[in-house]
């Protein structure tokens, strides 16, 4: 995919610094329950940790009990690429920034009792959140 935002990984690098790099840009996950986004429960918007375009509202987050911070859809169904992943001898969906490619979380069908049904798992590290109105 041909991606707005074009940096060096080396650029990438300085700018995030190495826990966010690792997440963001080498697909890493950070530990269950240790995300400071998890328990956010103010209204506002959920935006990529790299390029900084709108992700999730505030209404979409619900608890999971995954220990990540979880939303049942995205701002826009094109503000994130879904890809197969089939590493770690699983079958998952990655989710990543549609803008700058970064790498976000995955993407289940277990998100039971939402209206979509959706499960966006994704890694506090990977967002910034702005406190606001924006509620759904």
């Amino acid at each position: 995919m041909d991606y707005s935002v074009k940096k060096t990984e080396d650029e990438w690098r300085a700018e995030l610094g190495d826990e966010q790099y690792s997440v963001l840009r080498q697909a890493a996950t950070e530990r269950a329950w240790t995300g400071e986004l998890l328990d956010e429960k103010r209204a506002g918007l959920y935006t990529c940790g790299a390029c900084g375009v709108e992700l999730f509202k505030s209404g979409t987050k619900f608890d999971s009990g995954c220990g990540w911070p979880s939303f049942y859809e995205s701002i826009r169904p094109d503000a994130v690429q879904l890809i197969e992943d089939n590493t770690l001898g699983m079958q998952r969906t990655e989710v990543r920034c549609a803008n700058c490619g970064s790498h976000l979380g995955h993407v289940f069908p277990d998100g039971f009792g939402t209206p979509t049904g959706d499960r966006y798992c994704m890694n506090s590290l990977a967002l910034n959140f702005t406190p606001g109105d924006a509620e759904a």
